[in-house]
C-alpha cells in the first residue's frame, strides 16, 4: 500500500490514510463486539461468559499452579468458529478488582495470546467498604484436647474401681459368714476356750461337765475308739498311760471337792491348750453318755 500511495498527490494520500484508519476502526469493531462484557460478579460465586469468538489457534486455560493468583479460570466449552474458536468461560474472584481473562489463558500450540482482546472482568467484594479482612491464623501449639472429657473420665474410672472394691469386700464377708454358719466348730475350737477359762479359774461349774465330754471325745478320736459302745471306750482310755492319768486326774478335780486341791489342774489342761485346727466336727457329746 506504501509503494501505492508514495505516487499519489497528497488529495489521494488522504484518502488512503482515511481508508487504512477505516479498515483498522472495522477490524476493532469486528473484534469487540465479539469479547463481550459480563456484569460484575461476587468474590467466590461463579461467573460464566459464553459465546466468545476469539481468533488464532485454539487456546486452553493455564493451570492454577500459583495459588496466590486472585482469580480463577475454566474453559467449560470450545467449538470451531469457521477459522477461530468460540469459547464458554467459567471464572470466580478470590478478591475484587478487575481482570483480563486474556492473562489466564495460553494456546495449546505455545504461541503468543497478545493479540486476544484484554477480555476484562470485575469481581466486587461483598464485605462493605473499609471492612478489613481476618488476620492470617497463626501456627500455635495444639492445646490437650478435652480436659474436661479426661477430667470425667478419671472420675469414673475411680467410681467403678471403688465401687469394684467395695462389692469385692462385701462378698468376701457375706462369704467368710456363709462359711462361719456352714462349718461348725471343731474340737479344738470347742475345747480351746474351755480350757483358758479353767486355767484361770473362770470356767463355770456347768461348763465343767462340757469340758470332760470333750476331753474325752478327743481322746477317743485320737485313740480311733469312736466306734466303741461309751463303756467299752472308757475302758480303753482308763488302760492307756496318758489317757488314764489325764481321766483320774479329771474326776477328782470334777467330781471330789476335798481332792480337788491337790490336782494340778495346769499341767493337767496344759497339753490341751494349744491343739492345731481340726475339720472334723465334734461329734455330740451325748455320744459319750451310751
Amino acid at each position: 500500500m506504501k509503494q501505492v500511495c508514495s505516487n499519489l498527490d497528497l488529495r489521494r494520500l488522504t484518502r488512503c490514510v482515511a481508508l487504512v484508519v477505516w479498515a483498522g476502526a472495522s477490524a476493532w469493531s469486528a473484534t469487540a463486539a465479539e469479547a463481550p462484557v459480563p456484569p460484575p460478579s461476587k468474590v467466590g460465586l461463579t461467573a460464566r461468559l459464553s459465546d466468545v469468538i476469539l481468533a488464532g489457534t485454539e487456546l486452553e486455560a493455564r493451570p492454577w499452579d500459583d495459588r496466590t493468583l486472585p482469580l480463577v479460570l475454566r474453559i467449560e466449552a470450545t467449538y470451531p468458529h469457521g477459522d477461530r474458536w468460540r469459547y464458554d468461560f467459567a471464572y470466580f474472584g478470590l478478591e475484587p478488582g478487575k481482570y483480563s481473562l486474556r492473562d489466564y489463558l495460553r494456546r495449546k500450540d505455545g504461541s503468543s495470546t497478545d493479540d486476544l482482546p484484554p477480555l476484562e472482568v470485575e469481581i466486587s467484594g461483598a464485605l462493605p467498604t473499609g471492612h478489613v479482612a481476618p488476620h492470617e491464623l497463626a501456627a500455635t501449639e495444639i492445646p490437650q484436647v478435652g480436659g474436661y472429657r479426661q477430667l470425667m473420665i478419671a472420675a469414673t474410672i475411680v467410681w467403678l474401681v471403688g465401687l469394684a472394691l467395695i462389692l469385692f469386700a462385701r462378698r468376701r464377708h457375706q462369704q467368710a459368714q456363709a462359711a462361719a454358719v456352714e462349718r461348725p466348730r471343731t474340737l479344738a475350737e470347742r475345747l480351746r476356750p474351755m480350757v483358758e477359762e479353767a486355767l484361770q479359774g473362770k470356767l463355770a461349774p456347768e461348763s465343767r461337765a462340757e469340758l470332760e465330754r470333750l476331753l474325752l471325745t478327743y481322746w477317743r478320736r485320737r485313740l480311733q475308739l469312736e466306734n466303741l459302745k461309751a463303756a467299752d471306750a472308757m475302758a480303753r482310755l482308763r488302760e492307756h498311760e496318758e489317757a488314764g492319768a489325764m481321766l483320774r486326774q479329771l474326776e477328782l478335780w470334777l467330781h471330789h471337792p476335798t481332792a480337788r486341791e491337790s490336782v494340778d489342774l495346769a499341767a493337767l489342761l496344759r497339753p490341751y491348750q494349744d491343739l492345731p485346727a481340726d475339720q472334723d466336727a465334734l461329734q455330740p457329746a451325748a455320744e459319750m453318755a451310751r
